[in-house]
């Protein structure tokens, strides 16, 4: 049994990756953390474990690294589809994933890890590939902008309460536009529906280029004094 420490702020990745992780028998999650006090506190009170978490935690590498060599960890980095997988590989960790990694993929990458190997993804094969993700993109451009942004603040964890306040309208509105948005991307649910968007690069993109811009929105509205 390889025991797991799952660390990611993000919590609709988070979640997806242990709904794939728990169905393999292989493996056991023990510790899932939202920050690096958390995930540095399970990977001492757990040694021999395989950790895996997210770059964007922005870890001290060296104390990382080292605390990993201390407890016989093994850890495996969950990278931005846009950073280089090689540079993690060079910095000595045994296992590299992409946010739009599937879940095949992933047990893969856990399996060979936990055998003492080093996996390399898929992506450092065709990053340089200039073949566009048509499926992606496909549903990129049957969005509607206002669909983009429901997508964009699904994959942020917003719940339709938020989005509604967010978007200054209703909670039934939101229903509406995501059950035309669940035809278009051919999924059921919210978190079927983030999987989605950061499995494909094109969407991804696109959805974090409109939360980006939702937020510079919001910051620049003016305040309403009381």
């Amino acid at each position: 049994m390889n025991k797991i420490i799952l660390a990611d702020s993000q919590a609709i990745f988070r979640t997806g990756t242990a709904k794939v992780l728990a169905m393999n028998e292989e493996v056991r999650i023990i510790a899932q953390c939202t920050d690096l006090d958390r995930m540095h506190h399970a990977i001492t009170t757990f040694p021999g474990s395989i950790v895996l978490f997210a770059a964007s935690l922005r870890p001290d590498i060296d104390r990382l690294r080292t605390l990993l060599e201390i407890t016989n960890s093994r850890g495996i980095v969950i990278a931005e589809n846009n950073d280089s997988a090689s540079a993690y590989l060079q910095q000595g960790f045994r296992g590299v994933v992409f946010r739009s990694v599937t879940g095949p993929a992933l047990l893969e990458c856990v399996r060979a890890v936990a055998g003492g190997d080093t996996w390399l993804p898929p992506q450092l094969m065709v990053a340089e590939s200039p073949e566009e993700d048509m499926v992606g993109t496909r549903v990129r451009d049957r969005l509607t902008p206002k669909e983009m942004r429901i997508v964009a603040l699904i994959v942020q964890g917003c719940k339709n309460r938020e989005i509604a306040t967010r978007l200054k309208t209703t909670e039934q509105v939101i229903k509406n536009y995501l059950r035309s948005v669940y035809d278009k991307t051919g999924v059921s649910d919210r978190l079927e529906l983030a999987l989605f968007t950061i499995h494909h690069r094109v969407l991804a993109a696109a959805a974090a280029d409109v939360g980006s811009k939702l937020e510079a929105e919001e910051t620049a509205q003016p305040r309403v004094m009381a």
